[in-house]
């Protein structure tokens, strides 16, 4: 059966690419040789990866921590100077000795992320914090010589990969230098000093990021931008690409501001490497910071409003508030998380999960608990989630979608029992119905996407099944769309899929 997509992805590649030709100044054809959305990817539908750092210790407000503690009059500032002291005195790079990871095993995590149904998972390689959770021979601050003095990097890289996953390592790095004079900074509104608005660890007089001490300007960015990008942004994506093979490489936003030449000189190295190598990698960026057609596209805390043509991803967090752990933080509960998963597949989406260890290396059990509730129920519903594509609509119901705040729609949406999405099988011979709340005892659930007029109208079913339950299905079909009675004795705290076989 031919895919639906076909049509709609013809009918937008002109304007893709036109989007992309204005704003990129070099040529980026050469990359169209590489294959940017390998069908292990498309297959994939999840990753997990996790804020875990320094910025851990403080166990307070977010991983903006390093940032924050730098601003008079910010709420971060005034905990800092009153747990720590003032920050020209104990600085950001003072945590790192704290940072020991005590209890951190890596076979443990990665049974623990397979346990949950992911397909990849890895570390955020390093955050705008500019420490580096890898073997690094180019910043001191790494993981192999301070804090924990073990390569983080590398024992999840072989565990990972030990239980049959693909490995990511994702950048946030581009913000790491200091920029004082980028025309885009302006006032920050607690007190007088100066926002920086692209640049992290602010040089504040009298602050370490302000220090000209050798060892600390590689954690907090204070070095001549040419050699910053040449030693330190790009040196360190071809150092973890070289000793750690990653499948996929993830980038924070901000890239916009790596110089375009930096950014084409990456994605060479990476995908040429991975060529030597046998891999078929992947880049995914937010933004407009790589060409549509050379990498994966990636919407913060986000989803999109309708099928995509091209293979897309959503970098989403288990929790509500930090993307690292803190006293604070709470968990959402699993039936938001795996409908976040179900919408943004039925739009030929991934969905990248964080999770948030703390320091000690340990994951709390209410974040566990999170993560093996949705691996049971992907061990029940895998097949409907697990290397399927989009079907001609992603679905229907009555809940509307509020807009995302870094572009998109909220992943936080509260749906109801006559919202339904749709899947299919690559070969077209099944259907997947997801029905997103657990409907009442003698709810009739109708599927509006089969009535006339409606994209599955000419689409014949030959029976229907509810996946995980042996109860028999009771339906019917007629111009208003397939009614399915509720079931009786299976129940479902995150979804019902049925299971519709085409002729």
């Amino acid at each position: 059966m031919k895919s639906p997509l076909t049509t709609l992805t013809l009918a937008t590649t002109v304007v893709l690419s036109s989007l992309s030709a204005d704003e990129f100044k070099l040529d980026w054809t050469e990359f169209h040789q590489f294959e940017n959305e390998p069908e292990w990817f498309k297959d994939s539908k999840i990753g997990i990866y996790f804020h875990w750092g320094p910025y851990s210790v403080p166990e307070h407000s977010s991983e903006w921590y390093p940032r924050w503690m730098h601003f008079e009059g910010h709420p971060v500032y005034k905990h800092h100077v009153e747990k720590y002291g003032h920050p020209s005195e104990f600085g950001y790079h003072d945590f790192v000795p704290m940072f020991k990871a005590e209890h951190f095993d890596a076979g443990e995590w990665a049974e623990l992320f397979k346990k949950a149904g992911a397909r990849f998972a890895g570390p955020v390689a390093e955050h705008h914090d500019g420490f580096a959770m890898w073997d690094s021979e180019i910043t001191p601050w790494n993981v192999a010589d301070k804090g924990p003095k073990r390569d983080i990097t590398g024992e999840l890289e072989k565990a990972i990969r030990a239980e049959g996953m693909k490995f990511i390592a994702t950048f946030h790095h581009a913000r790491n230098l200091q920029r004082p004079n980028d025309p885009e900074n302006y006032e920050y509104e607690f007190g007088h000093r100066r926002h920086y608005n692209h640049t992290h660890m602010p040089a504040f007089e009298g602050m370490p990021p302000a220090s000209e001490d050798d060892e600390l300007k590689y954690l907090y960015g204070n070095m001549p931008e040419d050699q910053w990008l040449e030693e330190v942004w790009l040196g360190k994506l071809k150092e973890v690409i070289d000793n750690y093979d990653p499948d996929i490489i993830w980038f924070d936003a901000w890239l916009d501001k790596i110089p375009e030449d930096y950014r084409r000189e990456y994605l060479k190295y990476y995908y040429e490497e991975g060529k030597k190598k046998g891999q078929q990698v992947v880049t995914t960026y937010k933004q407009r910071d790589f060409p549509d057609d050379v990498a994966v596209f990636n919407i913060e805390k986000g989803g999109k409003k309708t099928i995509s043509p091209e293979v897309w991803q959503s970098d989403d967090t288990v929790s509500f508030g930090s993307w690292s752990f803190t006293d604070t933080l709470k968990i959402k509960p699993v039936s938001m998380v795996v409908h976040g998963l179900i919408d943004i597949v039925s739009k030929n989406g991934v969905l990248l999960l964080n999770i948030s260890p703390k320091a000690d290396g340990t994951i709390p059990e209410d974040q566990k608990n999170v993560l093996l509730e949705m691996g049971e129920w992907l061990e029940m519903n895998g097949e409907a989630i697990y290397a399927t594509r989009p079907w001609y609509v992603y679905g229907e119901g009555p809940t509307q979608y509020q807009k995302g705040t870094h572009g998109g729609i909220k992943t936080t949406t509260i749906y109801t029992s006559k919202d339904i999405r749709y899947t299919q099988s690559k070969d077209g011979s099944y259907v997947y119905a997801f029905v997103l709340k657990q409907p009442g005892k003698d709810e009739v659930i109708t599927l509006e996407s089969f009535k006339r007029g409606k994209a599955g109208e000419a689409l014949a079913i030959d029976s229907i099944q509810l996946i995980g339950s042996t109860e028999k299905v009771e339906w019917k079909r007629d111009m208003q769309g397939i009614h399915i009675e509720a079931p009786n004795t299976f129940e479902s705290e995150i979804a019902l899929v049925y299971r519709l076989r085409t002729n």
